[in-house]
């Protein structure tokens, strides 16, 4: 896998010069809230005071799990490449959302158990077709893992714009998420695990059980490609390597929800400097979320109870993107408008 190296995006100069434009907008100090920080941010990872917003991107990765096999899911792992087909069809949630607020969508073959053959639309990177069952035996071998690491890299060199957000598909990787949160974070998996897709109260009990088997089973697996590898999927290996180089090409990152963040952990665990270019666009419903992204110390943009995925929550944040943006670069100044200052 190639060498990244991220720079921590903080320039103290650049930080005051942020600072001074924002104050000098027409309006109180401090009264754009959370926009007036994601300005600050998107202008110390573009480097400028003049922010722009270029052909935002959104990478949906699907992948299935060996793990469904436990009894983990409310669905069968079919839907995973049914899902696929309903992204190519233009059908699902993301498209809606994308389409509406004129993303780029990008649909990826991770690892899906399925022969889709050559279709528009879909990137083929498939490293397996599916995970090994990690109650047993590691979810993927170093290679696959690096492999999948190393196609996500791939895909962000082959994007053009300036901001890119991360959504995934497939049965059974909320219990991935929720083992690689208990191993990178010490979360007690009776935190981590949620619903998923819709188990009932004894489903997430056995989901849980099913971890902390999984766990003591894999109880010398520390390090983190290694807990990547062991636990994760394709697709939440292929988001994390997508992460890394994303920020290493000072990107805006947009995150989503528990999957997302999961490959996260495993990318600013290897690349700290990471987090500096990170957006997280809402809270997700799915229980273990909220304590990911305290223990990430990350302030999400929005709170509407989501829990599909996707990439949705990227998508329907990207407009406060884009206004903390326009505000920066479209509204006038003090002397500008010839407006009175707040007196001293």
């Amino acid at each position: 896998m190639r060498q990244i190296d991220i720079s921590p995006v903080h320039d103290a100069a650049l930080a005051d010069r942020l600072a001074h434009a924002i104050a000098n907008k027409t309006k109180p100090l401090g009264s754009l809230g959370m926009l007036e920080s994601l300005a600050r941010t998107i202008g110390l990872v573009q480097q400028t005071v003049d922010v722009t917003i270029r052909a935002p991107a959104i990478l949906v990765c699907a992948g299935d799990h060996g793990v469904v096999a436990e009894g983990i899911s409310a669905y069968p792992q079919s839907v995973t490449w049914q899902m696929v087909e309903n992204f190519l069809a233009d059908g699902a949630a993301i498209n809606v959302f994308a389409r509406q607020n004129g993303c780029l969508l990008n649909i990826v073959d991770a690892g899906v158990n399925h022969d889709f053959g050559e279709r528009a639309g879909l990137l083929d990177r498939k490293v397996c077709h599916g995970t090994a069952n990690f109650a047993t035996a590691p979810a993927m071998t170093t290679a696959q893992c690096g492999l999948a690491m190393e196609h996500g890299m791939a895909l962000v060199d082959a994007l053009e714009g300036n901001v890119v957000g991360f959504g995934e598909m497939g049965i059974g990787n909320t219990t991935a998420a929720a083992a690689l949160m208990h191993k990178l974070t010490g979360v007690p998996v009776a935190e981590c695990v949620g619903a998923g897709t819709g188990l009932p109260p004894e489903g997430v009990l056995h989901k849980q059980r099913v971890i902390e088997a999984a766990v003591a089973f894999h109880a010398g697996v520390t390090e983190p490609l290694a807990v990547l590898a062991t636990f994760g999927g394709c697709e939440i290996a292929m988001i994390a390597g997508a992460m890394l180089r994303a920020a290493e090409r000072r990107m805006v990152l947009l995150i989503d929800g528990f999957i997302v963040t999961s490959a996260l952990l495993v990318a600013a665990r290897m690349q700290p400097a990471l987090l500096d270019y990170c957006v997280f666009s809402h809270c997700s419903d799915e229980h273990g979320h909220r304590r990911m992204l305290a223990h990430l110390d990350a302030r999400p943009l929005l709170q509407l109870d989501l829990r599909l995925g996707e990439g949705t929550g990227c998508a329907l944040a990207l407009p406060l993107l884009h206004a903390a943006v326009n505000f920066m670069r479209e509204m006038a100044t003090f002397e500008s408008a010839q407006v009175s200052a707040k007196s001293a």
